[in-house]
């Protein structure tokens, strides 16, 4: 099968919470905006297209937030797909302020989370947002008083499951005091691991670990740019891309993973969500470690 038509769906599933079911190869929404994730595409078409293309090749994971753009990542998501299919999960995050194109200041007060998740309910035009997100802790503030807000937001029928990101394990376990957490996004990819022990304990405890820059070795592996670990699976794979070879990595490393590489082109798209048919490394190398 050429590559351009392989499904997501070669990848297998995940499901956050016992219930909510997605093939295990996602799609990261956040390219879909300006540069420095600011502002719109110039060609909202071509975005669009993208996001249909996605679809048609069983992608049924879109991870979004309220800060890509700000809020114009949402919006696309919305004009492009609207109404959506049944079974597609379109998961965002609140927690996140963008006064300008540099600057990402984190704001996890209960109020500012409840008016950001209303508000991303209204641009993603939905009753209820399947997977809402903690972008990140915010230090100005106590982790229960935000997550539990998350809580309170789910009680009302607005959230129907609840994630973190850019948590360690500490964070993690107070939020899991607080809330059912099914989610953990955090960076972590074959040359970036400092979040093993976050995987492992999503593992044991059932919570799908979305990895952000799930392609980053790759891009470093290509650039000639050094990672913190050393050398990596990367190189042991053939007849693939770089791209395409770490995320099989990430496939093979965990079956709690969900990659969701990120794009603006069609043929990455493709080659990206090809990978989820490389068996060469899942097979010789079912658990990856260092």
């Amino acid at each position: 099968m050429p590559f351009h038509e392989i499904p997501a769906a070669a990848a297998g599933t995940v499901t956050f919470g016992g219930e909510l079911t997605v093939h295990r190869m996602g799609y990261g929404a956040m390219r879909l905006s300006g540069p420095n994730i600011w502002g719109e595409l110039k060609d909202a078409n071509a975005a669009h297209s993208l996001l249909r293309r996605a679809l048609e090749l069983g992608v049924n994971f879109i991870d979004t937030a309220d800060s890509y753009g700000p809020e114009t990542n949402e919006r696309i998501i919305a004009a492009a797909l609207h109404p959506y299919p049944k079974g597609l999960v379109i998961a965002t995050k609140g927690g996140l302020r963008r006064p300008s194109p540099e600057r990402w200041e984190r704001d996890a007060r209960p109020r500012h989370l409840r008016l950001a998740c209303e508000a991303s309910l209204r641009r993603l035009k939905l009753e209820r947002i399947d997977l809402y997100q903690l972008h990140a802790p915010d230090p100005k503030v106590p982790l229960e008083d935000s997550v539990g807000e998350l809580v309170r937001l789910q009680s009302e029928g607005k959230i129907r499951f609840i994630g973190v990101s850019n948590v360690n394990l500490d964070e993690l376990r107070r939020a899991q005091h607080v809330a059912r957490i099914v989610s953990v996004q955090n960076r972590y990819n074959s040359g970036y691991r400092a979040h093993e022990e976050v995987l492992t304990h999503c593992e044991h405890e059932g919570i799908v670990f979305i990895p952000w820059d799930p392609i980053g070795a790759a891009r470093d592996a290509t650039s000639g740019t050094p990672r913190d670990s050393g050398p990596t699976p990367i190189t042991r794979m053939q007849e693939t891309t770089a791209s395409q070879a770490a995320i099989a990595w990430l496939l093979a490393r965990s079956p709690a993973i969900l990659p969701i590489p990120g794009t603006a082109s069609i043929p990455h798209l493709e080659e990206n969500i090809a990978a989820a048919a490389v068996h060469e490394l899942r097979q010789s190398h079912p658990r990856i470690r260092t």
